[in-house]
């Protein structure tokens, strides 16, 4: 396992930066399915995945740098230890994609079918996710840094032990999600859905909007063994 950081560990609360932007090239070359599978130690760079079927295809130690994926399947694709740097992402299909000890820098993500993703003991940095179906993924013991997910369905994500330092969540459905053991100093969450979500506890350092707290609240509660009683059943 790998080691995790403390990042705002101290009294003060993490300060919230924006994601930093992908550094795509001028131009790429055109991938294709034949000459492009994903091989052990393998390595793309600059590279347009259009309409390409990868599904399926598992390999150790794949590079991929300055790289476009839009309308491609990734779906079963397993990449672990894969380093993925300055990629966008846009209207492909990583459900049920694994990963293990795989790093996404300066990465862009939108319009994604994501369902069942597991990316475990990894990490993110400087990526953006928006507008992407998340439900039933994990990021168990994964260190996030500079993340923004918007407008995500994230039902019933798994973030188990991982490391949610100033990571922020804008019109999410997190409905029924874990964070049991997570370090979330500094997490903000804006107009999501926060009922039904595990590990309430450990929520300590977050920052959650007013307008979302009221669910939480009773999530809340019975973490805390307290009893919510109607004022009228005096």
């Amino acid at each position: 396992m790998a080691a995790r950081t403390s990042r705002g560990s101290g009294s003060g609360v993490a300060r919230y930066r924006v994601p930093a932007k992908p550094r795509p090239p001028a131009s790429l070359q055109r991938a294709t399915a034949e000459e492009h599978r994903f091989e052990p130690e393998s390595t793309f760079r600059r590279l347009a995945f259009v309409d390409l079927d990868l599904s399926g295809q598992a390999a150790d130690g794949v590079e991929l740098a300055q790289c476009r994926f839009k309308g491609a399947d990734l779906s079963g694709v397993q990449l672990d230890g894969a380093t993925i740097t300055d990629c966008l992402f846009e209207s492909t299909n990583l459900a049920n994609l694994r990963a293990e000890k795989s790093s996404m820098i300066r990465s862009r993500l939108s319009t994604l079918r994501m369902t069942g993703v597991h990316w475990i003991n990894g990490a993110l940095r400087d990526v953006t996710v928006s507008e992407c179906r998340l439900d039933l993924s994990s990021f168990r013991f994964t260190n996030f840094t500079d993340v923004t997910f918007d407008d995500c369905n994230l039902t019933r994500a798994d973030f188990q032990n991982a490391d949610l330092t100033g990571v922020r969540f804008t019109h999410c459905d997190l409905t029924g999600a874990q964070f049991s053991q997570a370090t979330m100093n500094g997490t903000r969450f804006a107009n999501c859905l926060l009922s039904g979500i595990g590990g309430v506890t450990s929520m300590a350092g977050a920052a959650i909007a007013h307008q979302d707290l009221a669910a939480l609240s009773y999530t809340l509660a019975g973490a805390l063994g307290i009893h919510i009683e109607d004022a009228a059943s005096e």
